[in-house]
């Protein structure tokens, strides 16, 4: 990115200059001053810095509006998603709520040390499918995201099969003991396979309809491929809203490629599926 080699306060600001002459047209030096509490002077730093990075794509001073104004060549100079400047447009007060995930460090800290030291511990598991178990040993693998809630990947001695764990849905009543693994743990094939899944506008929307789901989703072409692992595809679903009786997107095919050999350029068709907690 074209701030890369700065210190991270001044970095975050200018980032934040260029989202506003990106998606507002506009910036001036209130705007770090409100944002970041720093004194004019540094701000007035900032701006230089940027004009300079900018070169000939230089926002123009605007006179009458006491800020400057975007060049009509501009380019973002770290660009980012409509999401990203979501708060240069409407401030983050205007976005819905999201459900908090707050977790415990003592619950939490074990499963890393263990993941870290190649080791199994014990926990009690609440599944939304099959309830609260009695206890098992599981080997932690990963660490993950879905976008809103993290997620462990672990392989389960009780189950024989690498699943995907909620760590907020462990018990306070888990044990923890540690212990060495006697071999091994199984090659997992899902975690090391990835998913091009290839997008298409869903069937039955109308033309001027999917046109704009293309647009919505900035599809370069009659389809739109997103790649993820094997194993968090249940979660893309999900996250995508794929399994929503109203999803405006569908799958067109999904090509399975491992990890040490993935080349996504042509997404084919192939069949699938995995173990979740």
């Amino acid at each position: 990115m074209a701030f890369d080699d700065l210190k991270h306060p001044q970095r975050q600001r200018l980032v934040f200059l260029d989202r506003c002459l990106t998606w507002r047209g506009t910036a001036n030096r209130r705007d770090l001053l409100e944002r970041f509490g720093i004194s004019p002077a540094q701000a007035a730093l900032d701006f230089r810095l940027y004009l300079a990075r900018a070169g000939a794509a230089a926002p123009i001073y605007d006179t009458a509006r006491k800020a400057y104004v975007a060049a009509p060549g501009h380019r973002p100079l770290a660009p980012a998603s409509l999401t990203d400047a979501f708060d240069i447009l409407a401030g983050e007060d205007a976005a819905l709520p999201v459900p908090r995930r707050d977790a415990d460090p003592a619950l939490i800290a074990p499963l890393y040390q263990a993941l870290k030291a190649g080791r199994a511990l014990h926990i009690q598991y609440t599944s939304m499918v099959s309830g609260a178990d009695d206890g098992q040993f599981i080997a932690p693998t990963a660490f993950t995201s879905d976008g809103e809630t993290v997620h462990l990947r672990a392989y389960s001695f009780k189950h024989a099969a690498y699943r995907n764990y909620l760590p907020l849905r462990i018990g306070r009543a888990s044990t923890f003991a540690l212990k060495e693994l006697e071999e091994p743990l199984p090659f997992d094939r899902d975690w090391h396979t990835l998913a091009a899944i290839s997008l298409r506008p869903k069937t039955g929307l109308n033309p001027a309809q999917a046109e704009a789901v293309r647009r919505e989703y900035g599809f370069q072409g009659e389809h739109l491929v997103v790649t993820t692992r094997k194993a968090l595809e249940f979660y893309f679903d999900r996250r995508w809203g794929l399994d929503l009786a109203a999803a405006r997107l569908e799958r067109a095919a999904t090509r399975y490629v491992p990890v040490a050999e993935a080349d996504l350029a042509e997404p084919v068709p192939a069949a699938a599926g995995h173990a979740r907690a």
